[in-house]
């Protein structure tokens, strides 16, 4: 199926009421569509059997939501919205916030936009072609261009931007089209600058990247409040209408506002109460929804209606698997065509010299496993299928073997944890207690120096039993 035969639908933020949501199925079973996929920018794609483009026109109006039938001429807006709840958070971001900022976006980008938080893992920083990352200070935002045709790594603009001129800030640089313009980052920075004159402050100190860690997006999971958030996983990035149009139907009837798309290709809900948690164990059981997949199985990032990459992916999730080995910490992609990369290894499908030569494929990976670093390393080149496995096994050694792991306080070689960089403090937002990694939690047999980041899904607060997403970074 090609491009043309799609209808892409743009889910500003990655986020989408219940109601508007069931609209939009509905209409796309109403095209022909037995299914939806997800998109890597938080959007949502169906095949367009029936081009009927008036039912298009009126469905998407009447929901004030914009679509695409022409491939890429316009692109989602990305946020790292559907982290909160589910990952720790920059201590003043909420969700008003990000509401309030993606709505001063009133035009349809032609860009791609990402507006992030740099603690959570679950949405990439530096995807898009303008990243707006949030600082330390109450609503100013880092500014990062990155277009691969000027530079393959993103650039820092020298100021921090108010949050409510990003959206003027964005628009006014794709008036400028730096692609055809030929100008460097700097001297594209400027115009918008001495143009708009926006609120905004010098960065006084540089971005603290955030730690490469895997996120986890699936299953039941408890929030802070007592409530839970649900994320859903196809293997085969399918969603069915006829349990979409279901779950649609639950959220409204238990008072779910929002429901969330990920750049993983997942769907989280969130804010499920305690007695409303069997209402949402039958549905998943009614349409024999599976929410234990591996962690070998979930992080892996592949183009949309890519048979072949999903073919790649497969093999070696089984071939991994056969093995017993673990790759926590770990993401992957598939690269088949061009995309932009945001997982710690990538399997590239190498260029062939003749038409009948044999697959080959080459191993990539991001500099010390962080794809927010936006560099790349060829691990090896030009390899065919059956090595892959062994050889992505050997790269994982590299990376368990290149983690700092924490010394104990009776340890006496090399320095004291206590001298490690960017030893961070998380608070729980409900009781206030602090996990200073510099500590760790004693009590918990966590030893000084361990990453909040690298704590289990399941570590809860010491004092009052939250869950870890309740902890905000409070020390940028």
């Amino acid at each position: 199926m090609q491009k043309e035969d799609l209808v892409r639908v743009f889910v500003k933020g990655g986020i989408i009421s219940p109601g508007d949501f069931l609209k939009m199925i509905l209409t796309a079973n109403e095209l022909g569509a037995g299914y939806i996929h997800l998109g890597s920018r938080q959007d949502v794609l169906f095949p367009l059997k029936n081009k009927n483009l008036e039912t298009l026109s009126r469905t998407f109006q009447a929901i004030d939501t914009a679509y695409d039938t022409d491939g890429e001429e316009f692109q989602n807006i990305v946020s790292s919205y559907p982290a909160l709840d589910v990952m720790p958070t920059t201590h003043w971001l909420a969700s008003h916030t990000y509401h309030y900022i993606l709505d001063t976006f009133d035009y349809r980008p032609k860009l791609k936009i990402n507006i992030t938080d740099p603690v959570q893992n679950l949405v990439p920083l530096f995807t898009g072609n303008i990243n707006f990352v949030a600082s330390s200070i109450d609503n100013y935002w880092y500014l990062y261009l990155r277009f691969s045709e000027i530079s393959p790594k993103p650039w820092a603009a020298p100021d921090l931007i108010y949050g409510y001129d990003l959206a003027k800030i964005a628009k006014e640089i794709e008036a400028i089209n730096p692609v055809k313009s030929g100008w460097k980052y700097e001297e594209i920075y400027q115009k918008v600058k001495t143009s708009l004159s926006p609120n905004s402050l010098k960065v006084e100190h540089e971005l603290d990247y955030p730690e490469s860690n895997s996120p986890y997006y699936e299953g039941m999971n408890r929030i802070v409040g007592g409530k839970y958030w649900l994320g859903l996983y196809w293997r085969n990035n399918k969603f069915t209408i006829n349990f979409l149009k279901a779950l649609c139907q639950l959220c409204v009837a238990t008072n779910i506002g929002k429901i969330c798309l990920t750049p993983w290709k997942s769907i989280i809900i969130k804010g499920i109460a305690e007695k409303d948690r069997l209402s949402w164990e039958k549905l998943l059981g009614k349409f024999g929804i599976n929410i234990r997949h591996s962690s070998l199985e979930l992080n892996w990032h592949l183009p949309v209606m890519d048979e072949e990459a999903l073919g790649i992916k497969n093999y070696l999730v089984r071939a991994l698997d056969k093995q017993d080995i673990s790759t926590y910490g770990l993401s992957f992609s598939v690269k088949t065509r061009h995309m932009a990369l945001f997982t710690s290894v990538a399997i590239e499908k190498a260029k062939k010299t003749r038409p009948d030569d044999p697959d080959a494929f080459n191993i990539l990976y991001s500099k010390d496993f962080n794809p927010n670093l936006s560099e790349y390393f060829y691990f090896v080149k030009n390899v065919p299928i059956e090595t892959l496995p062994p050889l992505l096994i050997e790269l994982s050694y590299k990376y368990y073997d290149q983690l700092e792991v924490p010394k104990s306080p009776e340890s006496t070689d090399d320095k004291p944890v206590a001298h490690r960089k960017h030893l961070r403090k998380y608070q729980c937002e409900s009781c206030l207690t602090v996990y200073d990694e510099k500590y760790g939690d004693p009590a918990s047999d966590i030893l000084p120096g361990t990453s909040f980041l690298k704590l289990p899904d399941s570590y809860i607060c010491p004092l009052c039993e939250n869950p870890k997403s309740a902890f905000k970074r409070i020390d940028q």
